[in-house]
């Protein structure tokens, strides 16, 4: 078995073969496909607390009203699991792109509906119980669409290049949060705070779902993966239960990919996506400046991810890991213990801390290699949801609470998972990744 643990024939020509039109291609629409699905997860917490005075009792008490609201958000992360183990079960019995392309059109639903729900003044309680539903349904998608994405890239892509490609996709996904980042802050800057309230915070939201639609066209022009159809030829595909499987063979792997995750939740979850409530409701930092810098900061995540990839094939993933994570460590202490500062500081430090954050695309390149091809997708979704579930969703609620007493509690759970980054460098996934310091996609010795 080669690195990429793929069928023989198919796994010597992906090492060796160059980037093709055909692989651009796939990259390209896999990487816009993505990035609408992720704006219509997300785009909700740009506007949690707009949601959070609409969906909940005008008399409820701010802090308790803004932890229900992320509490809804966080259901999301737990509906993760289910979604993603049934999407990948699917997905390695009947072909990657089929899920692929069920998991966008799974998002595009709650979506739109989101943009149409009544609020909590015309429905009472049952405008909350409609929008957690929605958010199950998000979470439940996107639970296949991650994962799912980063195999079918990586099982196309030449295996020198898999740092290159996984990083490349993971950079559509995280521009699909500046997007969002970029809808609040036009939403902020063209509308006045009672049309926001009264309408406006729904328009990403109805055009998010549009766009999924679109997506769902436009994946019907991609390829399934050669790494499955090589397994569905020679009839080598997963029988039974994959996560049983997995459970029972790769368990030491599904830990690691945990854990792994558990670092990229943290930089993610807070850095991006929490910190734009946080900088308002701890330091009173005005929307649309909190929005613009986050958006900047999106930007610069999303240059990082390429740049953090590409590192894997040059340096080593082992190398780009210890780099990336204490490069987080560093300046995200710097951007936290510097607030509130002034416009000036918060436009340098933030997107510092946010392009290493970049190094999130390390972990889908080491946790693909993990896994057999048979079981790759129930692998990485079961390892990926179950920890998003558990760590992604749960973040938020945590930082919420801590901060009543601690405001820089953003800045340590972002340094101890950053430091936990840097040992989990040091430990190989499973015993096959040998030389776990050589570029990826290079032939052992």
């Amino acid at each position: 078995m080669s690195v990429m643990n793929q069928p023989g024939s198919t796994a010597q020509a992906q090492a060796n073969r160059p980037f093709t039109p055909q692989d651009f291609k796939t990259l390209a629409l896999s990487s816009l496909g993505g990035a609408l699905e992720f704006y219509d997860f997300v785009v909700y917490v740009f506007f949690a607390a707009v949601i959070g005075g609409l969906f909940f009792p005008a008399d409820m008490p701010d802090w308790l009203r803004q932890l229900q609201t992320f509490g809804i958000f966080a259901a999301g992360y737990l509906a993760r699991p289910l979604g993603g183990i049934i999407i990948a079960h699917f997905g390695d019995k009947l072909g990657r792109k089929r899920m692929f392309t069920l998991s966008i059109f799974l998002m595009a639903v709650p979506t739109l509906a989101i943009g149409l729900l009544p609020t909590y003044a015309t429905l009472g309680v049952a405008a909350p119980l409609l929008l957690l539903l929605c958010r199950v349904l998000q979470g439940a998608a996107i639970g296949g669409e991650v994962p799912g994405a980063w195999v079918f890239v990586a099982e196309h892509v030449p295996a020198r290049r898999l740092g290159y490609g996984v990083g490349v996709l993971t950079s559509g996904l995280t521009f699909g949060i500046l997007i969002g980042s970029i809808a609040a802050v036009t939403i902020n800057s063209t509308y006045t705070p009672d049309e926001i309230t009264g309408w406006a915070w729904r328009l990403p939201f109805i055009l998010g779902g549009i766009f999924g639609f679109v997506s769902v066209y436009l994946r019907r022009f991609l390829d399934e993966t050669p790494v499955f159809k090589e397994l569905k030829a020679r009839r080598e595909l997963s029988r039974g239960l994959p996560v049983k499987t997995l459970l029972r063979e790769h368990l030491g792997a599904c830990i690691i990919s945990i854990l792994l995750t558990w670092v990229l939740s943290a930089a993610v979850v807070v850095v991006i996506l929490f910190t734009p409530t946080y900088l308002q409701k701890v330091y009173h930092i005005a929307p649309a400046l909190a929005s613009q810098a986050n958006a900047l900061s999106t930007l610069t995540l999303t240059i990082g991810c390429i740049l953090f990839g590409w590192a894997c094939d040059r340096i080593g993933l082992r190398a780009a890991m210890i780099i990336g994570n204490l490069g987080l460590l560093v300046c995200s202490y710097l951007f936290y213990t510097g607030l509130p500062g002034d416009a000036t500081s918060l436009f340098i430090t933030y997107p510092l801390a946010a392009f290493f954050v970049g190094s999130i695309s390390t972990v889908p390149v080491a946790a693909v290699r993990a896994f057999p091809a048979a079981i790759r997708f129930s692998g990485l979704s079961f390892s990926y949801n179950i920890s998003y579930a558990i760590f992604g969703g749960l973040t938020p609620v945590m930082l919420t609470l801590w901060l009543k007493s601690d405001p820089l509690a953003p800045a340590h759970y972002v340094g101890c998972l950053a430091a936990l980054g840097v040992i989990l460098a040091f430990v190989p996934l499973t015993t096959s990744l040998t030389q776990w310091t050589r570029p990826i996609g290079e032939p052992a010795r």
